[in-house]
C-alpha cells in the first residue's frame, strides 16, 4: 500500500452523488447538466401527469361521452351460496346480520348489503339485510327462513 492506490474502507462511504453547480472545476458547474435553455433547465419545472411534450394528451384527443349518476347506490352483494358456506363452516347458526357480514368479511360496516339468490341455502335463517332480490327472498322462506328489510 501506497499514497497511489489509497482508498477508503469497504462500506464506509456513501454519497455517490454528483455534485452540480460546484463550480467549472467540477465539470458539472455553469448549467449543472441540465442542457441549456428549455423548460427542463429552470427550477421549479414538473412535468404535468399525462403530458406528451406539447402533442395534444391522449386524455383530451379521445372523445368524451355517458356521464355519472351521484345519487347512485352501490350495493355489495352476498349469495346465498355464500350464506351457506357459513353456516357448513359453522361461522352462523340461526341468524345474519351487518355484525356477522362484518365479521366474515362480506361486506364493510358503511356498505349496503344485497343477498341475491345464486345457490341454494338448506338452512333456516332469518337474515337482516338492506335489500333482497325475489329469488333470495323466496328461496330463505322456502327453508324456513325469514327476510328482515333493514
Amino acid at each position: 500500500m501506497n499514497l497511489s492506490n489509497l482508498q477508503p474502507a469497504e462500506g464506509s462511504t456513501h454519497n455517490q452523488n454528483k455534485r452540480l453547480g460546484r463550480g467549472e472545476g467540477s465539470g458539472k458547474g455553469g448549467t449543472a447538466a441540465r442542457g441549456h435553455k428549455g423548460a427542463k433547465s429552470r427550477s421549479g419545472y414538473s412535468k404535468k401527469i399525462g403530458f406528451e411534450g406539447g402533442q395534444m394528451p391522449l386524455q383530451r384527443r379521445v372523445p368524451k361521452f355517458g356521464f355519472t349518476n351521484i345519487n347512485r347506490k352501490e350495493y355489495e352483494g352476498v349469495n346465498l351460496d355464500t350464506l351457506q358456506l357459513l353456516v357448513d363452516n359453522g361461522l352462523i347458526t340461526d341468524s345474519v346480520s351487518m355484525t356477522e357480514f362484518v365479521a366474515n368479511r362480506l361486506a364493510t360496516k358503511n356498505e349496503i348489503v344485497k343477498i341475491l339468490g345464486r345457490g341454494e341455502l338448506k338452512a333456516k335463517l332469518k337474515v337482516t339485510a338492506h335489500k333482497f332480490t325475489a329469488t333470495a327472498k323466496a328461496a330463505i322462506e322456502a327453508a324456513g327462513g325469514e327476510a328482515v328489510t333493514i
